[in-house]
């Protein structure tokens, strides 16, 4: 009987420490970024790097670390950092580099990313963006390239953006297009002094939304020319042409102000019957036994999923003024709309998922029950009377299986979470010379100074993420 006391206390050392780490539970990647966006909510922008810094295991925020998993994302939110405190080259190498990773993650295929993602949890492979963020990666680098007046990397952004904006649409993405990153690429061309690329852009940020502040623009380019873009002769019909800036002895401001941040994602455990509610006509039928099967026996009570918690930065208008003349203000994107409708795409996918994880575990356990069982009552002597301990430890181990697999299936609650919530704009031709923008959002107040030379522009961002 020694062999089988030893397994049995095995077994026993072997569920005691598997339910411990049950009980201990993996922390999500919500976890790692806690620390930088509670040092967001203080106003203090330096210790959220010196955070993201400490997760990327670099030594300071001019270090770039091995970009092997999930380090794109946190680069994502140290870039997006570095460009609200107007270090836009810092943000131009986190962004180019967080851009280049997730490019390959997500057009790689793993076979034990599908693996662990069907068996232990969502994010056990790597991250794939969803299309907004792909989309606002270029988008925000643009600004930084732009903020610094360097038309040749706000180009290459700008390609990009096109580049991925038809990959999406391919793929039937209906956030494909986000008028924004249109905008500024329109932008980008018109000061490169390439005219149909720049009406090009223009055309398909009217798409998106009818940004006024893109008529007196376009009456400048147009002269009062129709051209073959539709959006572009409806916001210009009836009006004037317009001498461009150079003419004039002009400039141009742009100033974009980002505020806010989007949800962020958090675990959350719904009842079993819940999430049946959500999926349960996704399920084939023996599917749907199985989990009936399990709920009726008591076994499985919840699951675990990732949801989208509480945004912040509401519907406010940034103040803007430049000098003593109030600048009026346009919502250029929304944000935490994109996010919550790409979601809400997402959601019911991530709860099927997770009742099918639900069901591997369970087939899982029952597999090592039945072979620890035959194994020990094989192992026994022929003379010994079987007693029914074998299965008793087979389903130890078994209830230790599962318990492990529940433990490290954790909630995918990866996303870029330092984006701003919203995104406003402003434009207007100044005299050249210097002048000073006040801008006020979320209780920050910060004034630019700002020189422009005749036929000349400036871009001013301003972000605060709180």
């Amino acid at each position: 009987m020694r062999p089988l006391l030893g397994l049995r206390r095995a077994a026993s050392v072997i569920t005691f420490a598997l339910g411990a780490l049950a009980n201990a539970g993996c922390a999500g990647h919500e976890v790692r970024v806690r620390d930088s966006l509670i040092a967001l909510d203080r106003g203090s922008m330096d210790q959220a790097v010196a955070a993201l810094d400490r997760e990327l295991g670099v030594k300071s925020p001019g270090e770039l670390p091995p970009v092997t998993r999930d380090e794109a994302l946190l680069l994502l939110d140290r870039g997006s950092i570095h460009l609200a405190m107007g270090k836009y080259e810092r943000a131009s190498r986190d962004f180019g580099a967080a851009d280049q990773a997730i490019e390959v993650l997500d057009l790689s295929t793993s076979k034990a990313a599908d693996l662990g993602r069907y068996v232990f949890s969502d994010d056990a492979g790597p991250y794939k963006a969803p299309a907004y963020e792909k989309l606002l990666l270029n988008t925000l680098n643009m600004l930084s390239y732009l903020a610094r007046h360097d038309l040749n990397g706000a180009r290459v952004e700008a390609r990009r953006l096109a580049v991925m904006q038809k990959y999406i649409e391919s793929q039937h993405d209906e956030g494909a297009l986000l008028g924004l990153g249109s905008y500024l690429a329109g932008f980008t061309y018109e000061k490169s002094k390439q005219r149909d690329e720049a009406l090009l852009h223009y055309d398909e940020a009217l798409e998106y939304a009818p940004y006024k502040s893109l008529r007196d623009p376009l009456r400048a380019l147009t002269r009062g020319q129709k051209t073959t873009h539709e959006a572009v002769d409806a916001l210009v019909e009836g009006a004037e042409p317009l001498p461009p800036v150079e003419e004039t002895g002009e400039a141009e401001l742009l100033v974009v102000v980002g505020f806010g941040r989007v949800p962020s994602k958090t675990p959350v455990r719904i009842p079993i019957g819940m999430a049946m509610q959500i999926v349960g006509n996704e399920l084939s039928p023996m599917e749907r036994r199985e989990v009936d099967s399990l709920v009726l026996q008591g076994a499985v009570a919840w699951i675990n999923y990732p949801t989208l918690g509480q945004g912040r930065g509401g519907y406010e208008v940034p103040k803007a003024s430049l000098g003593e003349e109030i600048l009026p203000m346009e919502q250029a994107l929304d944000v935490e709309g994109e996010v919550r409708s790409a979601w809400h795409k997402r959601e019911g996918t991530l709860v099927l998922a997770a009742i099918t994880r639900l069901l591997a575990r369970t087939a899982a356990s029952v597999a090592v029950a039945g072979a620890t069982a035959a194994g020990i009552n094989a192992a026994q002597d022929d003379r010994q009377r079987r007693d029914g301990s074998a299965e008793a430890v087979g389903m130890l181990l078994g209830f230790a299986t599962s318990l492990t697999m529940s433990a490290l299936d954790t909630p995918d609650t990866r996303s870029w979470s330092t984006l701003p919530a919203r995104i406003a704009i402003a434009r207007t031709r100044v005299p050249a010379g210097k002048h000073a923008i006040t801008l006020e959002v979320r209780g920050q107040r910060r004034t630019f100074d700002v020189q422009v030379d005749a036929g000349g522009w400036a871009l001013v961002p301003f972000f605060v993420l709180r």
